[in-house]
């Protein structure tokens, strides 16, 4: 039975290493005809590590030539099939700006963008590519808005500015849980600015009136009362928008307790006090 087993793993030894011995074979040649043509086959057995050594070796060789085109073009393919998505973004790019009259150029500049999308982080971290990817979709609908990738694109942007959306969302959230109340409030204001139509509206102006409110709390004596009248304007807008439901109930509790604030006495005394001195 241990024969056996050492028979075939010897023959697999064997086969591994004329497969190599193969393709090195075509690699150190000075045919491109020949190099191209087993890049090509490489690249239909989806064995892209291969194709794209191959591919790169005659970059130069077939340049002018109407080869020039497709080897190029697959050569960035190679790199999107290996996750190498910055590099196939640019390259993809490159072909669409070098081969300007190919059939193939609304494919590179889509795939150069969604190469760009793919590198885009999970929402804690910085978003710069999921912006450039907005940008990049948007230049794409405007370039091309009779292509079949329009709906697509459109999907893209949205998804992709919903994950900028829950980041800015979860940054007011974690003011509010450290108890930065005037950040959060501020942060979350931007939050509605750029996206007016949040699903998270609701959510958003509830924390808006909260902080508000607890920084008026928290505030010295003699920014209270600015404070108080900032928050009712919050609340106020909330409840119109709002009228009925759990997190309305708890506004207007908020709001009974700013007109039992500026009910008192004790604003209008500090101000007259320190109008005379």
């Amino acid at each position: 039975m241990r024969k056996a087993s050492l028979y075939f793993f010897c023959l697999f030894l064997l086969a591994f290493a004329s497969c190599r011995s193969g393709f090195e074979k075509i690699r150190t040649s000075s045919d491109p005809a020949l190099i191209l043509k087993a890049a090509d086959k490489y690249y239909d057995e989806k064995s892209y590590i291969k194709a794209q050594t191959l591919y790169e070796q005659i970059l130069t060789s077939f340049r002018g030539q109407k080869e020039a085109e497709i080897i190029y073009f697959k050569y960035a393919y190679t790199h999107y099939y290996l996750n190498q998505f910055d590099l196939s973004s640019h390259l993809f790019k490159t072909f669409a700006n070098t081969f300007i009259n190919s059939d193939k150029k609304e494919e590179a500049d889509f795939m150069s963008v969604y190469s760009l999308y793919k590198t885009s982080p999970g929402y804690r971290l910085d978003q710069s590519n999921t912006e450039k990817a907005i940008d990049g979709f948007q230049l794409f609908v405007n370039t091309y808005p009779n292509s079949k990738r329009v709906d697509e694109c459109n999907k893209l942007i949205d998804e992709c500015r919903a994950k900028i959306e829950f980041k800015s969302f979860e940054a007011g959230k974690l003011y509010y849980d450290m108890n930065n109340y005037q950040s959060c409030v501020t942060s979350l204001k931007n939050v509605l600015n750029d996206f007016p139509e949040t699903k998270n509206g609701r959510e958003i102006r509830f924390l808006i009136c909260k902080s508000a409110f607890l920084l008026a709390e928290h505030s010295i004596f003699e920014k209270q009362k600015e404070r108080y009248l900032e928050a009712k304007q919050y609340i106020e807008d909330f409840i119109q928008r709002y009228p009925t439901g759990k997190t309305t109930s708890e506004i207007k509790e908020y709001n009974r307790k700013i007109n039992a604030k500026l009910k008192s006495t004790d604003y209008d005394r500090y101000q007259n006090t320190s109008a005379r001195n």
